[in-house]
């Protein structure tokens, strides 16, 4: 098989990594498929500009900490919600919850890394574009990669949004959790979403 055809195909949500760090020349290579991915230009300073976002990588394990501890009691208010309406996956969660060791981390998955892509807020499907391309490569390169959106819920921190410099008008895409996979996890195994056969009409 093609091998951009077969990174994408085996592309999937990782939620639970080993504790390995990732070399920074493999960071910047994944960053550098995100910043190849298609944007709309934008007017600055009389000149029209592509690739609006930015990014940011979190891999210090005390500012990590930080953000686990902002984004949990978010994460677990909305858990709380699946319990009337989602028994079964609440359980399933709130049991794997039970068994993670400190600092739990059901947000960020204990992942080595967090990316953020920072980006104009009207430049959405700019960003998400360059997210894509950065899950991808990571595949490609033998690791593992989530799309966490309760990760962008750290606004709240006002020390969090100065380390990331958050500027009116921005918001985070992502962020983008990197890591090796545990495959030997039992959570890793636990939440497998079904997918649909594509909807296609052809004219």
């Amino acid at each position: 098989m093609n091998q951009t055809i077969e990174a994408i195909m085996s592309r999937r949500s990782i939620r639970c990594y080993k504790p390995h760090p990732i070399p920074s020349d493999i960071i910047s290579t994944i960053i550098e498929a995100g910043n190849q991915a298609p944007s709309r230009g934008r007017m600055e300073e009389g000149q029209i500009l592509f690739r609006p976002w930015r990014f940011v990588v979190v891999d210090d394990p005390e500012f990590r900490l930080k953000l686990v501890q902002t984004t949990l009691p978010i994460w677990k208010r909305a858990t709380e919600g699946m319990k009337k309406v989602q028994p079964d996956m609440y359980e399933n969660i709130m049991r794997q919850y039970e068994e993670m060791e400190e600092p739990k981390d059901m947000v960020y998955h204990c992942a080595p890394v967090i990316l953020f892509v920072i980006g104009p807020a009207d430049f959405a499907v700019s960003c998400a574009l360059s997210c894509e391309n950065i899950m991808v490569a990571a595949t490609s390169l033998g690791l593992g990669s989530f799309y966490v959106g309760f990760g962008a819920m750290v606004t709240g921190n006002a020390e969090v949004v100065e380390a990331l410099e958050l500027v009116e008008g921005e918001r985070i895409y992502g962020p983008i959790v990197l890591g090796y996979p545990d495959e030997e996890s039992s959570a890793l195994a636990s939440i497998r979403p079904t997918k649909k056969e594509p909807e296609i009409k052809w004219i």
